[in-house]
C-alpha cells in the first residue's frame, strides 16, 4: 500500500508538472485531475469511493497485470525457453481467475448499492425547486416560496464581467440555503435534457411529459456550476447551471426580493378560493 501511495504521488506531481491540477469547488479549472472538490454529502461519498476504493483496486489490478506481462516476455520467450511447454489445464489456476474477480465485484457492489439509496432516496426538503429545460435555457420555479419562476440564460462572453467565467455564468442564478435539504424536481419543455451539477454529486434527465426528482444539502457558501448534460440541440454547449448557496437569513432576503422582481404565481388553492 506504501508503495502504491508513492506512486500515485509521482503521477500527480508528473501530471502536475504537465499543467494539471486539482478541480476547484463548484467549478472546473484549467488542465484539472479527478473530480470537482465535493459540495454535499453525496458527492464526498462519490469522491471517497472514486478515489478510495476505485482507483486503488484499478491501479492494483493493472500492475499485477503488467508484472505478469513482464514475467511472460521474460520466461517464455523463444530465447529463455526454447522448447514451450504444453500445460493446457490448471485446476487452481482455473477457480482462481473466476473466484477473486467475483469477490472483487462484491466489494465494489456493496457500497455502490449504498451510494445509490443514499443518492435516490430523498430525504424530506427543506426546499423545492422546479426545473425546467428548454431550448437552450432553465427555467427555475419555487412551489414552496410563494411560485415565483424565472429564466435563467447564459450572459455571451462580450457581456461578461471580470471574474465571471465563460459558458458558465447566466443572468438569473439558482439560490437556496446552506445545510438545507433542496429536492430538485424537473422536466424538459420540449425535449430531453439533463440537469448536472458535479459538486453535488447529481445529474437526472430533464424528459418532457416526466417529473424527476433529485436532491442536494450544499454544506458550504458559494457559487456551484454546471451545464445541461445531455445532447439536446444546436446550443446545448450553452445553457448553463449557476446555483448560489447562501446563509438562511440571506435565503429569505433573496425570496422576498425575488416575489417583487419576477411576481408570485397563483396556487390551485389561491385560485379555487377566487372562484375562478
Amino acid at each position: 500500500m506504501r508503495a502504491l501511495k508513492i506512486f500515485a504521488a509521482v503521477a500527480t506531481v508528473a501530471l502536475m508538472g504537465c499543467g494539471a491540477a486539482w478541480a476547484g469547488l463548484g467549478q472546473p479549472s484549467p488542465w484539472q485531475l479527478g473530480l470537482q472538490e465535493a459540495g454535499t454529502p453525496v458527492m464526498q461519498d462519490i469522491v471517497w469511493f472514486h478515489d478510495d476504493l476505485l482507483l486503488v483496486i484499478i491501479t492494483i489490478i493493472a500492475a499485477f497485470v503488467l508484472a505478469l506481462l513482464i514475467v511472460v516476455m521474460v520466461r517464455f520467450n523463444a530465447r529463455s525457453n526454447p522448447t514451450p511447454s504444453r500445460t493446457t489445464h490448471n485446476t487452481l489456476l482455473e477457480v482462481a481467475w473466476t473466484a477473486i474477480p467475483v469477490l472483487i465485484l462484491v466489494v465494489i457492489a456493496i457500497p455502490s448499492f449504498k451510494l445509490l439509496f443514499f443518492q435516490l432516496n430523498v430525504p424530506p426538503a427543506d426546499v423545492t425547486v422546479k426545473a425546467t429545460g428548454n431550448q437552450w435555457f432553465w427555467t427555475y420555479s419555487y412551489p414552496d416560496n410563494g411560485g415565483f419562476e424565472f429564466n435563467s440564460i447564459m450572459v455571451p462572453a462580450d457581456q461578461l464581467k471580470p471574474g465571471q467565467l465563460r459558458l458558465l455564468t447566466v443572468d438569473n442564478e439558482l439560490v437556496v440555503p446552506v445545510n438545507k435539504v433542496v429536492r430538485v424536481q424537473t422536466i424538459g419543455a420540449d425535449v430531453i435534457h439533463s440537469f448536472a451539477v458535479p459538486s453535488f454529486g447529481i445529474k437526472i434527465d430533464s424528459v418532457p411529459g416526466r417529473l424527476n426528482e433529485t436532491w442536494f444539502k450544499a454544506t458550504r457558501e458559494g457559487v456551484y456550476y454546471g451545464q445541461c448534460s445531455e445532447l439536446c440541440g444546436r446550443d446545448h454547449a450553452f445553457m448553463p447551471i449557476a446555483v448560489r448557496v447562501v446563509s438562511d437569513d440571506a435565503f429569505k432576503s433573496w425570496v422576498g426580493e425575488a416575489k417583487q422582481k419576477y411576481g408570485a404565481i397563483p396556487t390551485t388553492t389561491q385560485v379555487a378560493a377566487s372562484g375562478q
